[in-house]
């Protein structure tokens, strides 16, 4: 087994190794294009079926929709009151896979209040549902991983949450979802599957796909960092691409495509003191729900539903959809929130496959799984919390075809790296901490983002304790894990560190422009930078941050998105 860790020789090495596919009798048996969730999912239920794997990404790990959801693991209360008990169940059986198995380090149990509004009939049927939400968690005799909901009177609702409004609602019922940090564990999850075999690369693109007649044969690829182009050869590729489904698919072939439209949600994070709450909340808008979701020292609060048509790259929030979301939070609160507090605003893409219906909010959160043309399988569409799924289908559908006989998949019994151990090394932080001379609060952090992967940055630490030191404006996250994104976790760019590997661009007042310079510094000798290099790092990286507040200014999409895409992804000098 591979190390499972995405270091820059590490990167060489997978680059070699998907050259060699072009020679006789070195092809892939399955070639993933795509780094997100599913992507990356799809490549390590392959290579844990015993299968030679290949996965690119044209832009860093996660970099898409799946650094820029919610945030939730969830089975979705509105699916259920949609009637849809089968989407339900299966995200509920996921759930608690992810937060007692797969991931206890990432996936965690959150409490949110169900706003009740109406007197006498709202808390019969709001009720009802939740307890078939509970009592779904439990079949198939999985243990749900989160306590069971709870009644709460007016009295108790403005105990949990005193910052309402006295007459916000008449009580409320208390009920647990999940939550995760979901750039952390894409990359985390595409270690997993480098530790087992499989040859990942981010920041390479496919520029067109390798036919013989009809079949699809592999793609012809173009590494962003070098300009380099190349050949990768596999009996199957997977087209995991998300938003970007229609373009890569239409390299290919036109029959019998899928549609993929792009739903965008913006979502604010403000400081955890501007109201109080021990929970989070769940609230009614007129086109779906709002969530105010705890999220370490900060709530995230969100989201919004509108079709975007325009760059899918970098999607970009509009003043008025932040205007939006903090008119509907507002509702409820006693003292409202503005525009100065708010501390970070991201927008996502979700990738909803496209029906009849113009409305972007009615159209489908299933999945699908096609096969358009021989060698080449789609899968799109689907729920974060139902990644694994996906990514199974996707890969027993890429199998049909291979000659020998292939394992099922075993995904739901492979826990990703930093998982194994875990509630061990957490009930034993305190002696962690005596023995690295790090606060038990920073390492509690620490497992909460790295898991028992955590004593290899505190090892970072005992062999220099500078870099014990946090990083300016963001005191949450230490130098050391600046330079573990490198060495572990494939970061390339100062973007990647403060966007993804730690989420300082959207935690910290000045999302992370006073951070760009120290992290670098701490990249530039492990990835052999110039100081003009060093330079256009943190240039690139401010001028990102300011790209982004001027498009959050601005009154409608087209001019929020000419504001953001004036500053291009950052390239390496040649």
């Amino acid at each position: 087994m591979a190390s499972g860790a995405l270091s820059p020789q590490n990167r060489d090495d997978a680059l070699g190794a998907l050259r060699a596919t072009s020679q006789p009798g070195r092809e892939l048996d399955i070639l993933i294009v795509g780094g997100g969730v599913v992507g990356v999912g799809a490549a390590l239920d392959a290579v844990t079926r015993g299968l030679t794997t290949g996965i690119v990404e044209a832009r860093d790990w996660a970099s898409g929709t799946s650094s820029r959801s919610s945030k939730l693991i969830h089975g979705g209360l509105r699916y259920l009151e949609m009637l849809d008990f089968a989407l339900v169940k299966e995200a509920l059986k996921e759930r608690g896979l992810l937060i007692q198995r797969i991931a206890p380090h990432l996936v965690k149990p959150v409490p949110f209040l169900y706003p009740l509004t109406k007197r006498f009939v709202e808390r019969p049927y709001v009720g009802a549902g939740i307890a078939l939400y509970d009592a779904m968690s439990m079949t198939g005799g999985n243990s749900r991983g989160v306590p069971l909901h709870k009644h709460l009177s007016r009295k108790g609702t403005l105990r949990a949450a005193p910052s309402l409004k006295d007459d916000a609602m008449v009580g409320s019922i208390r009920y647990y979802d999940a939550q995760v940090d979901d750039a952390r564990y894409v990359v985390n999850m595409v270690r997993t599957a480098q530790h087992y075999g499989a040859q990942a690369a981010n920041r390479v693109s496919v520029v067109d796909f390798l036919r013989e007649g009809e079949r699809v044969v592999g793609a012809r690829v173009k590494d962003q960092e070098t300009g380099d182009e190349f050949d990768i050869r596999a009996k199957q590729v997977v087209n995991a691409t998300g938003v970007w489904t229609d373009e890569t698919q239409a390299m290919v072939t036109d029959r019998g495509q899928m549609k993929v439209r792009a739903s965008k949600g913006i979502h604010l994070v403000v400081p955890k003191d501007r109201f109080q709450s021990t929970v989070g909340l769940i609230l009614r808008t007129e086109k779906s729900v709002l969530f105010v979701i705890p999220w370490g020292r900060h709530w995230i609060i969100g989201t919004t539903d509108t079709d975007w048509d325009l760059d899918k790259a970098h999607p970009a929030a509009t003043s008025k959809d932040i205007d939006y979301v903090l008119d509907h939070v507002n509702r409820v609160l006693k003292r409202p929130l503005t525009r100065e507090d708010v501390e970070g605003v991201y927008a996502g893409l979700r990738p909803l496959l496209a029906g009849e219906n113009d409305s972007t909010a009615k159209l489908s959160r299933e999945h699908v799984v096609a096969h358009p043309v021989p060698g080449l399988v789609v899968v799109a569409g689907g729920k974060w919390t139902t990644y694994r799924v996906m990514a199974k289908d996707a890969v027993d559908e890429a199998t049909r075809t291979l000659d020998e006989k292939i394992p099922a998949s075993c995904t739901e019994t492979v826990p990703l790296l930093g998982a194994e151990g875990y509630q061990a090394a957490w009930n034993m932080r305190g002696k962690l901490a005596d023995d690295s001379g790090v606060h038990v609060a920073r390492v509690e952090h620490l497992l909460q983002r790295f898991g028992t992967q955590a004593g290899a940055v505190l090892e970072l630490i005992t062999e220099d304790p500078a870099l014990g030191e946090p990083l300016p404006g963001a005191d949450d996250y230490l130098r050391a894990e600046v330079v573990f994104a490198v060495t572990h976790e494939g970061a390339r760019h100062v973007d990647d560190v403060l966007t993804r590997r730690t989420r300082i661009s959207i935690e910290s007042w000045d999302r992370g422009v006073s951070a760009a310079p120290v992290v670098a510094d701490l990249m530039a000798p492990l990835l052999g930078w110039s100081e003009q290099q060093v330079d256009r790092e943190v240039t690139h990286y401010r001028a990102r941050v300011e790209a982004e507040r001027l498009s959050q200014e601005q009154p409608d999409d087209v001019s929020a998105d000419s504001a953001r895409t004036n500053v291009h992804d950052i390239v390496p000098l040649s």
